[in-house]
């Protein structure tokens, strides 16, 4: 485990070492199921701006209080080390002190909180409910006493919350109900979000080993995480020519194939490299779910 940065160690940060710690590289995880979820709903003629505004802050803050608090409990646990191999952490750096990070944590999410009280005035007890179970296990990623990260829950977390509730409940806030479609279409959001934690994973695998971090990588293997980030790529390219054969849309909603293009350097990366070099993977991977969701979003408002 790495020396221990104390809370007065580190000096005042600057804005660019929270932003850092906020990790903007991994917002496309919260940018993406509002914009689809959005887009979905003035398909179907339902959009709305201000609530649509209003999930996306949400959506923010709660990526950003999930990094923060992973960030902290990352350290605490000993994931975090000097052997890492992945970009700077500012707790395990000592760049910002652990107890300003896990404040941050939390005042990002009483903002989003915040932001929820607006979305729950408009739509209703089911959005408190969803709302703050994605407040509670962003939180309980990596912090509480069964932290999801370190039990292999973390792809499941990530799928469900930042896919299925996060573009079903923009479509919700929007539309007053639910709807089938939402939900197919909450799916390649979901799966390119979990994507993103599996080249995580497969580049942190001996270190969360050593941590005690039984990420799925670490419990089944290299290979296994392979197969399942090919696997979430296929799941979400699959889903365009779904909602065209289901009828949900017409043929334009497959210029979401568009993105294919962006997916093959971070396939490669995965299928061949380990440690730091999948670094680019993360980044590769985050604007490839950014492409795609901009592209299903014209292809959802295209073939309407």
């Amino acid at each position: 485990m790495s020396t221990a940065v104390t809370s007065g160690s580190a000096a005042r940060p600057s804005l660019s070492t929270w932003m850092m710690a906020f990790r903007p590289k991994t917002l496309s995880a919260a940018v993406a199921p509002v914009l689809v979820g959005t887009a979905l709903a003035y398909a179907r003629g339902h959009g709305r701006v201000l609530p649509a505004l209003a999930a996306l802050v949400g959506a923010l803050l709660i990526q950003i209080g999930t990094n923060l608090t992973n960030d902290y409990y990352d350290f605490k646990k000993g994931a975090d080390t000097a052997e890492r191999v992945g970009p700077t952490r500012v707790t395990q750096s000592g760049l910002i002190a652990p107890d300003a990070v896990l404040r941050a944590a939390v005042l990002s999410f009483a903002l989003a909180m915040a932001v929820g009280v607006y979305l729950v005035a408009i739509a209703g007890w089911p959005i408190l409910v969803a709302g703050l179970l994605s407040v509670a296990c962003g939180y309980a990623y990596t912090g509480g006493p069964y932290p999801l990260g370190y039990h292999g829950l973390g792809d499941l977390f990530v799928f469900v919350f930042f896919g299925l509730v996060a573009v079903a409940g923009t479509y919700f806030v929007e539309a007053g109900a639910l709807a089938a479609p939402a939900l197919v279409a909450a799916v390649p959001v979901g799966a390119l979000g979990t994507a993103i934690l599996a080249v995580n994973n497969l580049r942190d695998v001996s270190t969360d080993a050593k941590a005690g971090k039984r990420t799925l990588v670490v419990r089944l293997g290299v290979p296994s995480g392979r197969a399942e980030y090919v696997a979430m790529l296929g799941l979400a390219f699959v889903t365009p020519l779904v909602f065209w054969v289901a009828g949900w849309a017409s043929a334009p909603v497959l210029v979401a194939w568009l993105a294919i293009p962006a997916a093959v350097p971070p396939l490669r990366r995965v299928l061949k490299e380990g440690g730091a070099a999948l670094n680019p993977a993360l980044g590769e991977t985050a604007r490839l779910q950014i492409v795609f969701s901009v592209l299903f979003a014209v292809g959802l408002l295209l073939g309407r």
